[in-house]
């Protein structure tokens, strides 16, 4: 068994990569996580040709991780050529960590990952919006820039997509989603009368590690999503998507982050993005009182880890959250 096992390393990376591939996806991952995994493993695959799995060193993993500091340029489809992040070389190490982990159980391979410490990166900062600034994108959704003519006096018109996005920011905003997330939102995912929100599991509901979980609308942003709603002909259909892009398609991460991003520049407002909503929410949530286990919750994070970046910046103490939460304590027992 165990000799069956190890030979069978002498598979080629290609073959290997299709089979963690087929793995990863029967495993329920994210559609997100599986296209990193194909993209990340083909450059790898790429830069160190067809070999056999267990002819991997850790001198190559090495080398591989260096070349892509200093040799690699990336494609990209749109935008100048330029390195990728540190970050981003950190979550190569991620990939090949998790496809020689596979190969471990597997073909009872030693991981040449082990020995190769994780990249270091620095945490880019955590940056929320000011009430000012949510307030100026929200009129950049209902009014397009001053037209000026020759042959008329300047003049300013609705935009058509108004409603929907300032639904779509209010919607960011209350409830801490991801793009993928809000994206893949259903009308009936939604209870108007509540506010409940139910963020499916696994790909079709766009959450990261497809967990999923309930989040809240608060009235206003409930105000906007009926007001939106109302002026569609499927505004009642549970199954119908919740925002709606061009050709009534449901609307993708990228038109929405770009839609974020040109409201930004109309409003003036720099580093105009999706997630910068989802840390709005999180920081606000917490110097509003908010305790960091329900934020956890609501922002569907596996772990602290994050929270507790959000805490640092709300300059919540940590200590006296867990000391309010602590039941040994508040029953005295």
């Amino acid at each position: 068994r165990n000799m069956n096992r190890t030979s069978s390393g002498s598979m080629r990376l290609e073959k290997a990569i299709q089979g963690f591939i087929q793995s990863k996806q029967a495993e329920g991952c994210s559609d997100n996580t599986i296209v990193t995994y194909i993209q990340q493993l083909g450059v790898w695959r790429e830069h160190a040709g067809d070999v056999a799995v267990n002819a991997v060193t850790s001198q190559d993993v090495r080398a591989f991780l260096a070349w892509l500091r200093t040799g690699y340029e990336p494609r990209r489809i749109n935008g100048p050529q330029k390195p990728i992040s540190p970050k981003t070389v950190h979550n190569y190490w991620i990939t090949l960590s998790a496809f020689f982990t596979w190969a471990q159980a597997e073909f009872g391979l030693p991981s040449p990952v082990k020995s190769v410490p994780a990249p270091s990166f620095e945490e880019a900062p955590v940056e929320a919006f000011t009430q000012d600034e949510v307030e100026r994108l929200l009129k950049a959704c209902d009014y397009c820039a001053e037209a000026r003519t020759t042959e008329r006096r300047k003049f300013i018109m609705r935009r058509p997509t108004g409603t929907r996005d300032r639904a779509m920011l209010l919607t960011l905003l209350d409830t801490g989603l991801r793009a993928s997330e809000l994206c893949a939102l259903l009308i009936g995912d939604v209870d108007m009368k509540t506010g409940k929100v139910d963020v499916k599991h696994g790909a079709q509901g766009g959450a990261k590690g497809g967990k999923g979980r309930v989040v809240y609308l608060g009235k206003a942003a409930r105000r906007a999503l009926w007001r939106y709603l109302a002026t569609r002909e499927d505004g009642e259909d549970p199954r119908a998507p919740l925002f709606l892009g061009k050709f009534d398609r449901p609307l993708s991460k990228e038109t929405l982050r770009l839609l974020v991003k040109n409201l930004g520049k109309k409003a003036e407002v720099k580093k105009s993005h999706p997630h910068r909503f989802r840390n709005t929410f999180s920081i606000t949530y917490l110097r509003s009182g908010g305790d960091l286990f329900t934020l956890q919750a609501l922002l569907g994070h596996g772990s602290l880890d994050m929270v507790q970046r959000y805490a640092k910046i709300a300059q919540i103490d940590i200590q006296q959250a867990h000391r309010r939460a602590s039941p040994a304590d508040n029953w005295h027992l």
